[in-house]
């Protein structure tokens, strides 16, 4: 999956929005915000890819192998001859 998908980026922004504001307040530094932004990214790939990982449906239940006898390919030569083994 990649990291620059849109649902990636979009909540990587929502988990950056506490780390801008806390360098627009001045409680950061420019060089601490610049930091921490890209693990916001990641933080943000990490939770859609749980949350896709989650969310995924099963997978189909394999059905297992016959194991009864088949049948074969020409009926008739299956079947034994009527009046038993031939005198």
């Amino acid at each position: 999956m990649s990291p620059l998908r849109w649902d990636v980026l979009l909540v990587g922004f929502l988990l950056a929005l506490p780390v801008l504001a806390l360098g627009v307040r001045g409680d950061f530094t420019a060089e601490e915000v610049a930091l921490r932004v890209p693990w916001c990214l990641a933080a943000g790939w990490a939770a859609v890819a749980l949350l896709r990982w989650a969310s995924a449906p099963p997978a189909p239940a394999r059905t297992p192998a016959r194991t009864s006898a088949r049948t074969p390919a020409d009926p008739a030569a299956a079947e034994p001859a009527e009046g038993g083994p031939a005198a």
